[in-house]
């Protein structure tokens, strides 16, 4: 199998599983777990149609992910994504969440600042988002679509770290994993004037769309959507040395990653989990 290191991440070759690791939060691998997780040991985990197996293999690959990088899996607290930019703290241990009973419905981000807790959040082109506070001891895991990047939930992360937990965004890292790029971001011109329209005040539309011609008699654009993240990251006051990018893309490496528009409608899911260790102080 390739392997994705690059300046920014290390491409982890486990027993179980392989994953990906952010080299800025292995700085904090004393206090610190995280990892994204890469094909195959990930499974399709959504839908109302779950059977039983399919349940069973989602369980068994985040138990191998978790348990890859020192935590427990039935610590693992993950939300039932939908696009939204809803944001919600998790202030107790509450064992392996998945299905219709999940009290995070229709919610894509996650933050607490309890130690031993595993935030979760999976994806299959979408970008994930994971931040940390060293100073306030706060992480976040959040899924941000197209659809949540145009709902601005990257700021509205950050914003409840504020609240919440009195962070100061300079002490924020966020590092963005795995997702599609702007080389095959392609969408029609609707999206492409949503675009246009919620994020003309960056004065960047020029380099966030770009013109990719008429295809089949219908015009299309490429979106930069880690792009706009990292500019809305910026405005919410994060350091730009604070925001890594493992600048790796879900379709150009689509035998490694899993993706919704290679894979059509059996697509799986890669995760990413991150969590902090109990009485360490920085």
């Amino acid at each position: 199998m390739r392997d994705l290191s690059n300046d920014n991440v290390v491409h982890v070759k486990g027993k179980n599983c392989e994953y990906l690791q952010f080299r800025r939060l292995l700085e904090y691998n004393g206090v610190l777990k995280h990892a994204y997780g890469l094909k195959p040991d990930n499974y399709r985990t959504k839908g109302k149609n779950l059977t039983e197996e399919d349940f069973n293999k989602a369980v068994n690959s985040y138990k191998n992910l978790c348990e890859s990088i020192g935590v427990d899996y039935k610590n693992l607290v993950k939300p039932t994504q939908n696009h939204t930019n809803t944001i919600k703290c998790v202030s107790t241990l509450e064992g392996y969440v998945l299905g219709k009973d999940n009290k995070y419905m229709d919610t894509d981000g996650l933050v607490t600042n309890q130690a031993e807790i595993v935030l979760g959040t999976s994806n299959a082109d979408c970008i994930l988002l994971m931040f940390f506070d060293p100073v306030k001891m706060v992480i976040a895991n959040v899924h941000s679509g197209w659809r949540g990047t145009f709902q601005k939930i990257a700021i509205n992360a950050v914003d409840k770290m504020v609240k919440e937990y009195g962070c100061n965004p300079k002490d924020i890292i966020c590092c963005i994993c795995p997702s599609i790029r702007k080389c095959h971001f392609e969408v029609e011109k609707d999206v492409r004037d949503m675009c246009e329209e919620i994020f003309r005040y960056t004065n960047q539309i020029d380099n966030i769309i770009e013109y990719a011609g008429n295809k089949e008699g219908t015009e299309k654009w490429y979106i930069d959507t880690v792009m706009i993240n990292k500019i809305m990251l910026k405005d919410a006051g994060l350091l730009e040395k604070n925001i890594v990018d493992s600048g790796i893309c879900s379709i150009c490496n689509s035998d490694l990653i899993h993706s919704y528009r290679v894979e059509g409608k059996g697509y799986g899911l890669c995760t990413a989990v991150v969590s902090m260790k109990a009485n360490v102080i920085l």
